[in-house]
């Protein structure tokens, strides 16, 4: 059995096939017992987001074909479309991207933090349907210890590499504490929504959506426990609002010089924070001009994301040496628990060939043998019966001429210590 990690995602894939092999959490129960079904996978884990499905296996080394061919069939898509985008790594390589993975480093936006977050998701689901219970389950507990390390150690989730972070991150810094900020919100896209996900999290105060259509602001703003408005009331909405931030495919201004004036007034000249993410601007130009406005294009805010990037990449840089590390601390964990099973099978044939002996030993003391005989054919007995397949073994080694196999032979039984005229002297008091 081997690690496998097979999967599709943002950088392999498009939307569209992203779309038909995602996993929504109720099809987890049934696909993770299909998997485990399989002859060739004995552990299985799925983590399905928008930018990637991936399938963690321990796995028989020619199981990827298998693995391949249940995804195909468990989405009704047929193979060749998913051979065209789809990655496999196997044993080191696996653990090596599973960490990868859980540190933000093969996401889209690099150290984004939400991808761990998915990952301890698609662990618990795993562990919650019974599909682990071996070393898949310790690979993700290392995983989610290095994880942790590189995010500590590293800062590389410090600064914000996203449009809509570097929004929020800026109003942040001018407001300090957003618990005691309302923000209005012009357009309902993308952008919008990560705004208004990434506001919700800083803890603002309020948020109010307003977009050309009512409909789609109010789905917006219900996930997030906001307000819907239509564009006709943002003059209302101005006044009550700290922060601004609009991104629309509008190809003329909503927001004027004299608008916001106006709101101004009405606020006592408390201070407004603007950002403008569309192209066209959605705010005039002149309305930066205002006493107590500041306000901000998308291309201010690019400077502080290639500012902010460069700094992840360095700690990126750092965090995969990390992980190199991380790896070779799983492989010497796998190495010390294999000798360990090594060790308890030894021990185990050991202490039956005792039982053995000593059942012997009691029935011929139950018939009446002088025990001191006894004792004697027992010690005699059992040291044979115990070196007698090391013996043999070691004697067709060296006839063999395997030296590796004697060299390790004399390490494991004599110590590396032991020189040959101690050797000698142990032999004759045996």
């Amino acid at each position: 059995m081997t690690l496998l990690a097979l999967g599709i995602n943002h950088k392999t894939a498009a939307l569209a096939v992203r779309e038909r092999v995602a996993f929504a959490p109720n099809q987890l129960e049934q696909a993770l017992s299909e998997l485990k079904s399989l002859s060739a996978v004995s552990e299985a884990a799925i983590l399905s987001t928008c930018n990637r499905t991936e399938i963690y296996c321990t796995a028989e080394e020619s199981g990827e074909q298998d693995v391949l061919d249940w995804l195909s069939q468990f989405h009704r898509l047929p193979s060749e479309d998913l051979i065209r985008c789809a990655y496999y790594y196997h044993g080191n390589e696996a653990v090596r991207h599973l960490m990868r993975v859980a540190c933000g480093l093969d996401s889209m936006v690099l150290g984004e933090p939400q991808i761990l977050g998915q990952l301890k998701s698609a662990y618990q689901q795993a562990r919650r349907f019974h599909s682990l219970d071996g070393d898949l389950e310790r690979l993700f507990q290392h995983t989610f210890a290095t994880a942790k390390q590189v995010r500590t150690e590293t800062g590389i989730g410090d600064n914000p590499v996203s449009v809509a972070y570097a929004a929020v991150n800026l109003a942040g810094r001018i407001f300090g504490d957003l618990a005691r900020s309302r923000a209005l919100l012009i357009g309902a896209g993308e952008t919008i929504e990560l705004v208004a996900r990434h506001l919700k999290e800083a803890g603002i105060q309020g948020v109010i959506v307003a977009n050309r259509t009512r409909e789609r602001a109010q789905t917006l703003a219900s996930e997030i426990e906001g307000v819907a408005i239509g564009l006709e009331e943002i003059p209302a909405a101005l006044t009550c609002a700290d922060i601004i931030i609009s991104s629309t495919a509008s190809p003329l201004p909503i927001l004027g010089k004299g608008m916001v004036e106006s709101a101004l007034k009405v606020r006592k000249h408390r201070p407004f924070f603007m950002v403008d993410i569309a192209v066209p601007r959605d705010i005039e130009s002149q309305v930066g001009e205002l006493d107590d406005v500041f306000l901000y294009t998308v291309d201010d805010l690019h400077e502080v994301i290639e500012e902010n990037r460069r700094s992840r990449e360095a700690a990126a840089a750092q965090a995969e040496e990390m992980i190199v590390a991380g790896v070779s601390a799983w492989q010497h964990e796998q190495r010390i628990r294999g000798a360990g099973d090594l060790i308890k099978r030894h021990r185990q044939q050991a202490e039956a060939l005792r039982r053995a002996a000593e059942t012997q030993a009691l029935s011929q003391l139950a018939q009446g043998q002088d025990p001191e005989e006894v004792i004697r054919k027992l010690t005699h007995q059992l040291t044979n019966k115990l070196l007698h397949g090391t013996t043999a073994r070691l004697r067709a080694a060296s006839g063999a001429q395997r030296q590796d196999i004697i060299q390790a032979a004399e390490e494991l039984l004599l110590g590396e210590k032991v020189g040959k005229q101690e050797v000698a002297v142990q032999e004759q008091d045996i």
